[in-house]
């Protein structure tokens, strides 16, 4: 069986983070293996608290699950300090990583900026130039560029400008404020628009993290990038037609809509349920 390794915060509501993660893995068909850089305090309304990982414990996460199970594919999601980037890029170039998903969380969906200036460039400097793909959403593509995408055209010129300063791949994803679901993969000096289905969905929590974590697993199946970015865009657009409604906030997608089987089963007081 193939394996996948998160590296990212945990999301105590389990809608985004380290257990959305987690559940995209394994309904991607791997093995999901999980390194935690913060501990969160949240809900579909908000977070209450970070409680950050120290860099030493962070690399003991990391050597751990190398040095027995060595993962097929990895996504890096939330991380919210330049030493513990520092860690994780140091152990990815350690252990000659393929596969590799870096989902940067920069800033939220309210726009306000997650990451120190320091942060942000050992982010690009080091781990950038180990991924095989980078997906940035439009906010976090102005800071990773300093320039403003209002624009399908400026967004292929944000992903030209991160491509060739950074040497990955990019999916730079529109989101509602440009295109609807309409993301562009960019690759060496070729671009292809991946076009999402509107789903009228308010409950859209973690869709960042799922499209990596699921990108992260279809390439540790051996699924060409772009293919896995196909794969990954119509898991989240049938999560989210699921339509799961949780929390009293912007709650999360159905992870798990396609789970079924005895073990799934939810108990029949009709007596027709298993046993």
């Amino acid at each position: 069986m193939k394996t996948a390794l998160t590296i990212a915060g945990s999301d105590s509501s389990g809608g985004a983070g380290i257990q959305a993660d987690i559940k995209t893995m394994t309904m991607n068909g791997v093995y999901a293996m999980s390194v935690i850089t913060a501990l969160t305090a949240q809900n579909t309304t908000g977070v209450q608290g970070i409680l950050e990982v120290p860099p030493d414990f962070l690399k003991k996460q990391i050597d751990a699950v190398f040095e027995d199970i060595v993962p097929d594919g990895v996504k890096i999601g939330m991380v919210s300090s330049a030493g513990l980037i520092q860690v994780i890029a140091d152990r990815m170039n350690y252990y000659g990583v393929k596969n590799l998903v870096v989902d940067p969380v920069m800033v939220s969906t309210s726009g306000s900026r997650l990451l120190e200036q320091e942060a942000v460039l050992t982010l690009t400097e080091t781990l950038f130039p180990l991924a095989s793909l980078v997906t940035p959403n439009i906010p976090e593509a102005e800071l990773l560029t300093g320039i403003a995408v209002s624009g399908k055209e400026d967004m292929v010129e944000a992903a030209r400008i991160i491509n060739e300063k950074f040497g990955c791949a990019v999916l730079l994803k529109g989101g509602h404020r440009i295109n609807d679901a309409n993301d562009l993969f960019y690759e060496g000096d070729a671009y292809l628009w991946f076009e999402g289905k509107r789903v009228d969905n308010p409950n859209t929590h973690g869709t960042g993290c799922t499209l990596s974590s699921a990108i992260a697993a279809n390439l540790a199946k051996g699924f060409p990038l772009g293919k896995s970015v196909r794969r990954g865009k119509d898991y989240v657009s049938e999560a989210l037609e699921a339509m799961l409604d949780l929390g009293k906030g912007a709650g999360p997608m159905k992870h798990n809509f396609a789970l079924s089987g005895g073990f799934a089963e939810e108990y029949d007081l009709g007596g027709n349920g298993r046993s």
